[in-house]
């Protein structure tokens, strides 16, 4: 059975109930709502387009190789911009109040060749519970090779792995797609999580089976059916895929793979000293939150802080919220990490990986 860990229940200084008060004064105060809307509606018809549009011009078969490459690059950022700004908020129920279009949404990420199931089981559940703690939270597991906690097992190629991790991080998705999702299904379901989740392992494994077999089939075969060389057609699979890889992997790992968030083993008796929410502030941290592209293409998840704190509200609202975040985070005097600039925090993040792959201890900030 898995190891799990408890939190601590009392917050002698009330800093959570604090928190939850004023963003909900902020939400009634504004009558606004905590879902996605307009913003978010004009958010997906982009990454759609981003997406669908060079695929529709690439099976018309008209487009010289050149047009035909740079076509599946422009999808790798459409297929990421599916997964940051409409699948992730989605599958934390905060898309729309409408629970049919949240379902709906959710399987975008299906569309696009991975599991949403999968995806709630390791993100939702794992992740957000269990923020960089070891054997916990399965985004800082030992991968092959690649270091990203300091309770894992250090090998000698770990010391350059500040240099290849961004080419390790562009196969990601590719992965994902061909064979992640298989192994994390076997592995929740072998568990018992699949059930204890309140999900039927029969219903999920013929919903990735149909899913991934509609996604092979128009992407890989019927592009061929219309013309579109074999060998284009995979080339242009992967590019799209490495792009996505890189982007994807790159925004969380900026979120707690850096300097300041806490890393953590689980206690031996089990029993954090911190509540989940104080947890969430040391474990996690936003970035290039003044910069309005990024915000857009992300799906605000620069904000991470506040995304950990507040997972059922759309990110849209993120930016306004952050300023009671760290507001309040101040005055109860406990951490809140952010990097100015997005450069920023892709160098504290090569460092970290350089010192795990040192053996060193990670700087206190």
């Amino acid at each position: 059975m898995q190891r799990t860990v408890k939190f601590a229940r009392k917050d002698p200084h009330n800093f959570f109930p604090t928190i939850r008060k004023r963003v909900n004064e902020y939400f009634e105060k504004n009558n606004i709502k905590k879902t996605g809307n307009a913003r978010l509606h004009f958010k997906t018809i982009f990454v759609f387009a981003l997406y669908f549009v060079p695929f529709i011009l690439i099976l018309t078969n008209v487009l010289p190789i050149w047009a035909v490459i740079i076509s599946y690059l422009i999808m790798g950022l459409g297929n990421s911009g599916i997964g940051l700004c409409v699948m992730h908020d989605a599958n934390h129920g905060s898309y729309s109040k409408k629970k049919w279009v949240n379902t709906m949404m959710e399987y975008t990420m299906n569309m696009i060749g991975a599991s949403s199931f999968t995806w709630k089981i390791q993100h939702n559940v794992l992740h957000h519970s269990y923020t960089n703690i070891y054997e916990l939270d399965e985004d800082i597991d030992d991968k092959p090779f690649l270091r990203l906690s300091p309770e894992g097992k250090l090998k000698w190629y770990h010391k350059f792995q500040h240099y290849y991790a961004p080419l390790l991080y562009s196969f990601a998705t590719l992965s994902w797609v061909t064979q992640k999702d298989f192994k994390q299904l076997i592995n929740y379901n072998k568990t018992g999580m699949t059930e204890r989740c309140g999900f039927s392992p029969t219903k999920e494994w013929f919903i990735m089976i149909f899913s991934k077999a509609f996604y092979y089939f128009y992407m890989l075969i019927l592009p061929v059916l219309l013309g579109v060389p074999v060998w284009l057609t995979i080339l242009g699979f992967v590019l799209l895929h490495m792009v996505s890889g890189l982007v994807i992997t790159t925004i969380f790992q900026l979120a707690h793979v850096v300097e300041g968030p806490e890393h953590s083993d689980i206690p031996h008796d089990g029993k954090m000293d911190s509540t989940w929410a104080i947890h969430q502030l040391k474990s996690t941290a936003n970035f290039a939150c003044n910069n309005k592209i990024i915000t857009f293409l992300v799906g605000g998840l620069n904000f991470q802080i506040e995304h950990h704190l507040f997972p059922t509200i759309s990110h849209i609202h993120y930016e306004k919220i952050s300023k009671i975040v760290k507001k309040t985070a101040q005055e109860f005097n406990l951490p809140y990490y952010e990097y100015t600039k997005f450069h920023e925090a892709v160098a504290s993040h090569l460092k970290i990986l350089r010192l795990l792959g040192e053996g060193k201890a990670l700087p206190q900030v």
